[in-house]
């Protein structure tokens, strides 16, 4: 199975531009709100017509603006499960998985069929309710039933989880999990949520404005995000502009420190991130990259402290978000003097 996109559509206040390829395997899409994820499944599904480009599955194109080519939705074996369930509210929950169920013309097959997927869904006895008897989670596993039951080539998931409690999240992820790492096609998941997405995928594409700023395997692009979007999205709160770079070294201004970018051209270099937890407290004064520094505030997360330091007698208004255990905050009599950014940890980052 495999997936080819390169789409283009317009709006008066918003263009979307992206271009991405896709085999077997899960895919998340990370992006903010309105940066075109859900606009770009919604184009491969056949709901949005792009202006030119094209969408191509298995060698057959869906989309073809060249050659006039528009697949309706339902002759592209795109599964789509939007955000809430859409399933039909005046149809049991059989009778919405069988409504898609148009191969299968005998009617004990169907209903046989029914009942395995139901029973994989956790749905066993739900068969002759209406979704308005049924809970969020419940809802969601019937409208992803009846999408497998249509036996698609592309499965797309548009924040699965968004309507639903922290407890039910949970539940649905991960049978979401096993169900998509036995289906056999090419699987698009899109949220802004990163720790679903880093726990569901195996390759992460960034979306900021309507256009792809990232497109690797999960773990490289949380060590090395290499732009601003990218690194934000991937949960990193601290980042500096940087000011005009000299040869390969660039300086972080709201940091008051200077940087080598290594392979990077420092021209390219317009900001610098740290992830919270890489920043260390020590009372060794002559690391590099260290400083005194205010504690601004405290906050206790629920398996951890999150510090706001901001460099004592600074006059930029930055604060940096340093994160440590529980266990090491509690047992700290007195906080340490410097706070050290470990140079190895720094992250440049394009535009």
């Amino acid at each position: 199975m495999s997936l080819e996109v390169d789409i283009k559509k317009s709006w008066p206040d918003f263009r979307l531009d992206v271009r991405f390829k896709a085999e077997r395997e899960i895919v998340g899409f990370l992006g903010a709100s309105g940066s075109g994820k859900s606009m770009t499944l919604k184009c491969i599904a056949g709901i949005v017509t792009p202006d030119e480009g094209v969408i191509i599955s298995d060698g057959v194109p869906l989309f073809d603006s060249d050659k006039r080519i528009n697949e309706p939705p339902q002759k592209r074996r795109a599964g789509y499960l939007f955000q809430n369930a859409a399933l039909f509210p005046n149809m049991t929950a059989e009778q919405n998985i069988l409504c898609v169920m148009k191969n299968a013309r005998d009617s004990t097959q169907k209903q046989s069929k029914v009942k395995d997927i139901l029973t994989l869904m956790g749905l066993g006895g739900l068969q002759h309710r209406f979704p308005s008897e049924l809970s969020g989670g419940q809802q969601q596993r019937v409208a992803l039933a009846r999408i497998l039951m249509s036996e698609p080539h592309i499965l797309m998931l548009d924040e699965p989880f968004s309507a639903l409690d922290s407890y039910l999240r949970w539940q649905l992820e991960q049978e979401l999990s096993t169900l998509l790492g036995s289906f056999g096609g090419t699987s698009l998941f899109v949220s802004h949520n990163r720790d679903e997405v880093y726990r569901l995928c195996d390759r992460v594409i960034v979306i900021a404005g309507g256009s792809v700023v990232a497109d690797s395997d999960k773990w490289e692009l949380f060590n090395n995000p290499q732009t601003y979007d990218a690194c934000l999205l991937t949960g990193c709160k601290n980042i500096s502009t940087t000011s005009k770079p000299v040869e390969h070294t660039v300086y972080a201004e709201e940091w008051d420190m200077a940087l080598d970018c290594g392979a990077k051209a420092a021209d390219e270099i317009r900001y610098v991130g740290i992830r919270a937890h890489d920043l260390i407290l020590t009372d060794t004064i002559n690391l590099p990259n260290s400083f005194e520094y205010d504690i601004i505030s405290t906050l206790r997360d629920t398996f951890s402290y999150i510090l706001l330091i901001k460099k004592k007698n600074s006059s930029s208004s930055q604060t940096l978000r340093l994160e440590m255990s529980r266990e090491k905050y509690e047992t700290m009599k007195t906080p340490p003097k410097y706070v050290h950014l470990p140079p190895e940890k720094l992250l440049p980052l394009a535009k």
